[in-house]
């Protein structure tokens, strides 16, 4: 079992720039793809980025693209989502979640494709 926690998350204004970071325990960290999913209570969770094991392959959800880069660091077992650009409909509960594959350029985009999840951490983007 991996257990997800994300850090990171707060309150910024708009056009401004936040770090995520979701850290896995467990010694199989390069056997996940890994994903950053969002939600807005009353709607349904959305894709975000997503990213392969190797790291080599990354995925965007289309209103994301340029501003939001994500990054994984299988050495500290750690998988990261740097915002910029901020805007306020970004703001959210952001979620890590992992999917065990064996694809190293395989990029999961949506939440069945997902094993494990965090408990998520809230970003607020003031206008």
């Amino acid at each position: 079992q991996v257990q997800l926690v994300e850090s990171g998350g707060g309150l910024v204004p708009a056009g401004g720039s936040l770090g995520l970071s979701c850290a896995a325990s467990g010694r199989t960290f390069s056997t996940y793809a890994m994903a950053w999913f969002r939600q807005v209570p009353g709607k349904e969770r959305e894709f975000v980025a997503a990213i392969s094991r190797s790291g080599t392959s990354t995925e965007y959800e289309d209103s994301v693209k340029g501003r939001f880069t994500i990054s994984r660091d299988n050495a500290k077992n750690t998988v990261y989502l740097q915002m910029n650009s901020l805007k306020s409909e970004d703001t959210a509960d952001y979620y890590c979640a992992s999917a065990r594959v064996s694809n190293l350029s395989y990029t999961p985009r949506t939440s069945g494709a997902m094993d494990y999840w965090g408990k998520g951490t809230l970003v607020t983007v003031s206008s």
